[in-house]
């Protein structure tokens, strides 16, 4: 992200603002910077005097502004990090007579996750003219591949596409829990390596055979024998393929399937644009489009539909996972 690259720019370059108000419902950004300022502002020698952390269910806006208002001691700047800041929620516009009149020499940190600062309230508005703003939005799913590869890239590694579409599919969208994945295999893989699936399945446990990404490559290619051998297969290990997973990732990609042959303009880019999807999982469309036609999309969605009812009991008795994994794909290929 070009601010996180701008934020991190500044601080190298000795250009620390007063207060950095880091929001927002991805809290990877806000642990990046927060941990930067954190590691970089001040030298070991002047963190024990003058770094302190807090936390937000532990104290109060007037005590975070005293400790804010106090000189460093042998040193030009003092660091606050106040961490969980999201618990001060009710508080916050206490802050606004501290944002008036900062202490230049105190580097306050506020790491409020989850949440956003109303944009109408003084506070922003003060802080906005006094300091640095961060929002740290959450990405969407169509938007993982491409920030998993730019940062594999950025770190000197490469991922062929199915290794991808493995790893989006089973880390979701916690780029977190992705990066903190992402570490693990830098340790055993020295840099310039590709990251295959195999590579993925060794060490991130996911097997690459038997996962979403194949049986929807499966239903796309109308592979039957290879789609029943993954249903059967996620039948027996329901706890690491949960059905409502399964269901509504097929379920998506028939719903997008049915855009996409509404598309006049079939473009890369459009494509893209319009569906939501990766450059990487624009073929599947292309190939779909011509397996199914418009009728049997529409027709395979409300089979969908019901089946997905029927794993959550309604209308029917519950039925074990094997029995709705085959009626749905009796109902696919039919």
């Amino acid at each position: 992200m070009d601010q996180v690259k701008e934020i991190i720019k500044g601080i190298k370059s000795g250009q620390t603002a007063p207060i950095y108000f880091l929001m927002g419902e991805e809290p990877y950004y806000i642990d990046k910077i927060s941990e930067y300022i954190e590691q970089n502002v001040l030298t070991e020698e002047e963190k024990g005097f003058n770094q302190m952390v807090l936390y937000g269910r532990d104290v109060t806006i007037p005590e975070i502004v005293s400790n804010a208002k106090r000189f460093p001691l042998m040193a030009e700047k003092q660091v606050i990090i106040v961490k969980e800041a999201q618990e001060l929620a009710r508080t916050i516009d206490q802050l606004e007579s501290y944002v008036g009149q900062v202490q230049p020499s105190t580097v306050l940190v506020f790491c409020y996750k989850y949440k956003t600062l109303d944009k109408r309230k003084k506070v922003y508005k003060a802080i906005e003219k006094t300091g640095v703003i961060f929002e740290s939005k959450k990405l969407r799913e169509y938007q993982i591949e491409a920030w998993l590869k730019k940062h594999l890239t950025s770190i000197g590694y490469d991922i062929e596409p199915k290794a991808l579409a493995m790893l989006v599919e089973f880390l979701g969208t916690d780029l977190s829990k992705i990066a903190n994945e992402i570490n693990k295999l830098t340790i055993i893989l020295p840099k310039g390596t590709q990251i295959t699936g195999e590579v993925v399945e060794r060490n991130i446990g996911i097997s690459k055979d038997f996962n979403n990404f194949e049986l929807i490559k499966a239903i796309v290619d109308r592979n039957q024998l290879k789609a029943y051998k993954i249903a059967n297969y996620f039948a027996q290990n329901t706890k690491n393929n949960p059905i409502v997973l399964t269901m509504g990732l097929v379920y998506s990609y028939f719903s997008k399937l049915l855009l996409y042959h509404g598309l006049k303009d079939k473009s890369s880019t459009n494509v893209m644009k319009q569906l939501k999807v990766s450059q990487y999982a624009i073929k599947d469309y292309e190939i779909g489009f011509r397996t199914y036609k418009m009728k049997q999309v529409s027709a395979i969605i409300a089979h969908l539909k019901d089946i997905d009812l029927k794993s959550k009991g309604v209308g029917a008795q519950a039925m074990p996972h094997a029995d709705l994994l085959k009626e749905m794909l009796v109902k696919i290929f039919n």
